[in-house]
């Protein structure tokens, strides 16, 4: 039976409404696109080395999930697109505060608040979807916003590769990640309606108590966060290390490294989008099940082959799934408890961002301790173990 609990009224929306949750979503990615591709200048710039600096991430997605955590309450009670215009502004004074960072210390305190931007950008944008449009829809909507994660990535890897070119990686802060959140900010303004589900309704401590105990009661829907920790863990074996490897195991430039981050944005991006017809045909578990396993195994497999070019295959592919995973299992999520979707994605994010944060962690342990191999192994078990989570313990709500 569709458990489908949209009040029909906001059930259309503006041209606008989907490019403007797009961009938003595009927006609250470009800095992760610095640490992925100037980690090893970063490092340079501030005398440390690359797993130290790589806990930047760590840092970040700790915030990120704490506020994540907040949101889970500041959903219930504001309007989510005003909550999501803060978000995008949290980003410009984060991007704003790197440019202008001295030391090591200024530079961990300003990039952390793009955790409390990513908390807030991420929930609200992917249960925007959930409000305003049909059961039917958001699947497709759904990749589509993911998407718009990875062509930042596509689209902002090779200008900023441009820009640092002409100066440093500072100056790709001042030319593309600054502009980038205030046209996400204007296109929210005027793209996206103002209602909330609950806005207009009596806000007491119990209805806030009531949205988590009704996520964290739900067994499927607890499970499905837990899948998703772990899949974001494994991702960061290439979302954050992979260009490093690329760089310091098999000797590319700079200029390289951007062309091979554009090649793996785009297969994310592309997983993301045809992820929803998969869905609409298969169903999320399925497809959530299969891509989680797979993305796994191509993330183990990338640190162990010597040609680049294979290696960056096995890479490619796993973006590909890992892109497919992010949409579907966000769907899936989305859809598991239908009264607090706020609250949900919220939680969700946090614990997509402690799975960031686990993995950049394990990850730097791993590579501080071992090596890449280690670290992919290690990374690569956790995407598989949420494949597993997937088929034993979630179930669709939409198919049941």
């Amino acid at each position: 039976m569709r458990d489908d609990s949209s009040p029909p009224e906001r059930r259309s929306s503006g041209k606008l409404f989907l490019p403007s949750l797009v961009v938003s979503y595009f927006a609250a990615s470009p800095l992760s696109i610095l640490t992925s591709l100037f980690l090893v200048d970063m490092a340079l710039t501030f005398a440390c080395s690359v797993g130290i600096l790589g806990q930047i991430s760590t840092l970040s997605s700790i915030v990120a999930v704490v506020f994540a955590l907040i949101m889970g309450a500041l959903s219930v009670r504001f309007k989510h697109k005003s909550l999501l215009m803060i978000g995008l502004l949290s980003i410009f004074i984060s991007a704003l505060g790197c440019f202008l960072a001295l030391d090591l210390n200024s530079v961990f305190i300003s990039y952390s608040l793009s955790g409390v931007g990513w908390a807030m950008v991420v929930p609200m944008t992917i249960t925007l979807v959930g409000e305003h449009l049909p059961l039917e829809k958001r699947a497709n909507a759904v990749g589509w916003v993911v998407a718009g994660g990875s062509l930042a990535y596509f689209v902002g890897a090779p200008i900023m590769a441009l820009i640092a070119g002409l100066g440093s990686w500072r100056l790709t802060l001042l030319g593309f990640v600054i502009p980038i959140s205030l046209v996400g900010i204007l296109l929210t303004f005027v793209g996206v309606p103002s209602t909330s589900p609950l806005h207009q309704q009596s806000i007491s401590k119990k209805t806030y108590f009531e949205s988590f105990k009704e996520v964290f009661s739900n067994k499927s829907a607890t499970a499905c966060l837990v899948g998703n920790v772990l899949h974001s863990a494994a991702f960061m074996a290439i979302l954050l290390y992979s260009i490093s490897f690329f760089r310091e195991q098999l000797l590319i430039s700079i200029d390289s490294a951007s062309i091979i981050l554009l090649v793996l944005a785009l297969c994310y991006t592309l997983g993301s989008l045809v992820s929803g017809g998969f869905v609409n045909r298969f169903g999320m578990n399925p497809v959530s099940i299969s891509t989680a396993l797979l993305a796994g195994m191509f993330t183990i497999s990338f640190t162990y082959v010597s040609n680049l070019w294979l290696s960056l295959a096995s890479a490619s592919i796993g973006c590909w799934f890992f892109g497919m995973v992010t949409s579907s299992s966000s769907s899936l999520t989305l859809e598991q408890v239908p009264k607090f979707r706020g609250t949900m994605m919220s939680i969700n994010t946090a614990a997509l961002n402690l799975g960031s944060a686990l993995g950049a962690a394990v990850g730097g342990l791993a590579l501080i301790l071992f090596n890449y191999q280690a670290l992919s192994i290690i990374l690569g078990l956790m995407g598989i173990v949420a494949a597993l989570i997937f088929y034993f313990l979630v179930i669709d709500p939409t198919r049941t």
